[in-house]
């Protein structure tokens, strides 16, 4: 198992710092947002560069840490078509340099009619957000085909791809290679929090060696809403069982903290090892 985080779940930002605090807290790696990380790498199409991409790759690489996934996040099924294109437009310069970073996966999630609130709209459930979702992917598939990338998909309750059922569809609907970043967080509504490890059980079943990742999260359980999320290993999810069916699945597994930040990382990071290495 190889235990990472979001680089920008650190609290610093560059190269030598990020690297620095990874060794503080005995993590393997980072999934790498490169506009949140670098001061230096604007969110705009052709910000990063080769180079920059060579420098960090180079320099993660001398400290013995990974990146399994550069993240370029965006709604493919925003209202502002100018905006989607462009958005694509950068997640495509990320497929076309991440090799560079040693990595050769760029995700996201699917999106939301709710445009910048990536909350629940009821187009999001329909066949028309299926095929616009699917649409977009296929055609960042096709680019990545060209330069030796892949593609990582992401599903959410309140995205278009809602349930693991959405995601292996689009998927399948794209009909080229591609990944999977599994957050059962995502996936938990008011109504189906109770069935998490069902939820779990279902996509290691449907996804079966296809799991880039997974991202590690922790909650309260909450009557008629949302389960709150809090930092992982001051929940109620049973991280034991979650982890002994990721592990049955991948003993090689990457785990990603997301959204565990400043003093309870190090809590979080001693829970994941711990329970792994009791399992």
């Amino acid at each position: 198992m190889k235990l990472c985080i979001r680089a920008h779940d650190l609290g610093v930002k560059g190269t030598e710092d990020i690297l620095r605090q990874l060794d503080r807290l005995g993590l393997d790696g980072v999934q790498m947002v490169c506009y949140k990380a670098y001061d230096d790498v604007p969110y705009a199409p052709g910000a990063i560069t080769p180079e920059k991409a060579a420098e960090i790759g180079d320099a993660l690489a001398r400290g013995g840490k990974i990146i399994p996934l550069v993240g370029a996040y965006f709604n493919p099924v925003h209202s502002n078509q100018g905006k989607v294109a462009r958005c694509r437009d950068i997640f495509a310069d990320y497929l076309r340099v991440c090799g560079a970073m040693g990595c050769d996966t760029v995700g996201s999630e699917t999106g939301s009619f709710n445009d910048d609130a990536w909350t629940y709209h009821p187009r999001n459930r329909t066949e028309e957000g299926l095929q616009k979702a699917a649409a977009v992917f296929s055609e960042l598939c096709d680019i990545a085909s060209d330069c030796g990338s892949t593609v990582a998909v992401e599903g959410a309750a309140g995205h278009v791809c809602w349930d693991v059922a959405a995601l292996a569809r689009v998927r399948r609907m794209i009909g080229r290679k591609t990944r999977v970043i599994f957050d059962l967080y995502n996936y938990l509504d008011d109504a189906n929090q109770g069935d998490y490890l069902k939820i779990l059980d279902r996509g290691l079943d449907a996804f079966a060696g296809e799991i880039q990742l997974f991202h590690m999260k922790d909650c309260i359980f909450a009557n008629g809403r949302r389960p709150i999320q809090v930092p992982l290993g001051t929940g109620e999810m049973d991280m034991g069982a979650i982890l002994k069916r990721i592990r049955n699945y991948d003993p090689d597994a990457v785990l990603v903290l997301e959204e565990t930040t400043g003093e309870h990382i190090p809590h979080a990071v001693e829970t994941l090892r711990r329970t792994w290495e009791s399992l």
